[in-house]
C-alpha cells in the first residue's frame, strides 16, 4: 500500500510532468536514478526489503526463475540497471533489443504517453549502443550465463541493423548472438517490431525457419557439447491465426525453446479520449492491448508444448492471473510498470506460475 501510495500519488505524477511532459527524457532520468541504486549496497538493500519480499519459482526452458514477472524488452536497452531490477521484485529481466552495431533509432519524438487509455505509443527502432557494450557492461559487472551474478535470469533482446539489408539479416543477428550468448540466460529473437522497416518480413515462414536454424545451430556450436543457451522468438498481435500456427511450426522444427507473446500492435483500436496521439507511428502498448495479447497466448497455448512468456496489456494482478490461465508460463511487463510502478510487481508475484517447461 505504501509502495503503490508512493508512487501513484508522488513519483508517477512528477515524472509525467517533467521536461514538459517529455516521456523519453523522463524515462532516461528514470533509469538513471534506478542505476545509481545499483551502485549503493544500503539503497539496494533498502529497495529489496520494500519491494522484493515474494517469490514464486519456476524452471522454464531449463532456466530456474525466482519470481513470475520480469521486465519487458525496452525499458533497459543496455543494461544500466541490471543489479536493481531484482530488488525492486522482478525475476528476470530482457535487456535489449540490442543490435549489431550501435544506431540512434528512430527521429524524435518518438515516445508518447497515453494516460487516460492507460498506453504507450512507441517507435524508437532500437536505439540501443550495440551489442558489443551490452557485452561490456555485463561481463564488467560479473554476469555470465546461469551464474545469477545479479540475482535473477538475464534474457537478451536481439534484433536487425537497420541500415543492414534484409537478404543479410540472418548474419547481422548471428553477430549478434555471438556477441551476447555468454552472458544470456535466454535469446529472444525480435522480428514483431513495428518500428525497423521490413522487420516483421522475416516472420515469413521460409525466412523465420532459416534464421531460427541459423540461430540454434551457431548456438549449439559455442556451447561446445553444454546444453546451448535457448532461444525464444517474439511473436506480433496482429498476426492471423493461420500466421500464428505457422509459426509455431517453424519454431518448433527449428529448434526454438519457447515463446514471447507479444511485441506491440499497430492498431489503435481500445483507445479512449486519447484520439489525438493515435495517429502517432509505432507500436501501441498497455491497456488497449490486453484481451488481444492474452488471446494470442491462450490459441498458441492450445497449439504448442513451448513454453511462452506473456506479455502485453497487464495492467493489473487480475491481468497478469489471465494470463496465466491462458497458458502463459511466466509474465512480463512494461507499460504496466510506467503506470503502477513497484507494487504492480509484488501484486503479480503474489501468483503462481504457469504451466513449466
Amino acid at each position: 500500500m505504501i509502495i503503490d501510495l508512493g508512487y501513484r500519488g508522488i513519483l508517477r505524477p512528477l515524472l509525467f510532468r517533467a521536461y514538459r511532459g517529455d516521456a523519453e527524457r523522463a524515462h532516461e532520468r528514470a533509469l538513471a536514478a534506478i542505476a545509481r541504486i545499483g551502485h549503493s549496497r544500503p539503497a539496494l538493500a533498502a529497495v529489496a526489503a520494500l519491494c522484493a519480499r515474494h517469490r514464486s519459482p519456476a524452471t522454464v526452458a531449463g532456466v530456474q526463475f525466482p519470481r513470475v514477472v520480469g521486465l519487458a524488452a525496452g525499458m533497459d536497452k543496455d543494461g544500466l540497471g541490471i543489479k536493481t531490477w531484482g530488488a525492486i521484485g522482478f525475476g528476470h529481466i530482457e535487456l535489449g533489443t540490442v543490435t549489431a552495431q550501435p544506431q540512434p533509432g528512430n527521429d524524435k519524438p518518438r515516445l508518447f504517453r497515453l494516460p487516460q487509455s492507460r498506453a504507450i505509443i512507441n517507435r524508437m527502432g532500437f536505439n540501443n549502443r550495440g551489442a558489443q557494450a551490452l557485452a561490456d557492461r555485463l561481463a564488467a559487472a560479473g554476469v555470465a550465463r546461469g551464474n545469477m551474478a545479479v540475482g535473477i535470469p538475464i534474457g537478451i533482446s536481439i534484433g536487425k541493423t537497420k541500415k543492414v539489408p534484409l537478404a543479410e539479416a540472418a548474419e547481422d543477428y548471428l553477430a549478434s548472438l555471438r556477441t551476447v550468448a555468454g552472458y544470456a540466460d535466454y535469446l529472444a529473437i525480435n522480428v514483431s517490431s513495428p518500428n525497423t522497416p521490413g522487420l516483421r518480413s522475416l516472420q515469413d515462414a521460409k525466412t523465420l525457419y532459416d534464421l531460427i536454424s541459423a540461430l540454434v545451430n551457431e548456438a549449439w556450436r559455442l556451447a561446445g557439447g553444454a546444453p546451448p543457451v535457448p532461444i525464444f522468438v517474439k511473436v506480433s498481435p496482429d498476426l492471423t491465426e493461420d500466421a500464428l500456427e505457422e509459426i509455431l511450426q517453424v519454431g518448433t522444427e527449428a529448434g526454438a525453446e519457447g515463446l514471447i507473446a507479444t511485441n506491440t500492435t499497430v492498431g489503435r483500436d481500445g483507445l479512449s479520449a486519447d484520439q489525438p496521439l493515435a495517429a502517432e507511428a509505432g507500436g501501441l502498448s498497455g491497456a488497449p492491448l490486453t484481451a488481444r495479447a492474452r488471446q494470442v497466448v491462450r490459441f498458441l497455448a492450445e497449439r504448442t508444448t513451448l513454453p511462452i512468456i506473456g506479455v502485453g496489456g497487464i495492467m493489473s494482478r487480475d491481468d497478469g492471473q489471465a494470463m496465466l490461465d491462458a497458458g502463459a508460463s511466466l509474465l512480463q511487463i512494461y507499460t504496466g510498470y510506467v503506470y503502477s510502478g513497484p507494487a504492480l510487481v509484488a501484486d503479480l508475484n503474489r501468483l503462481a506460475p504457469g504451466a513449466s517447461n
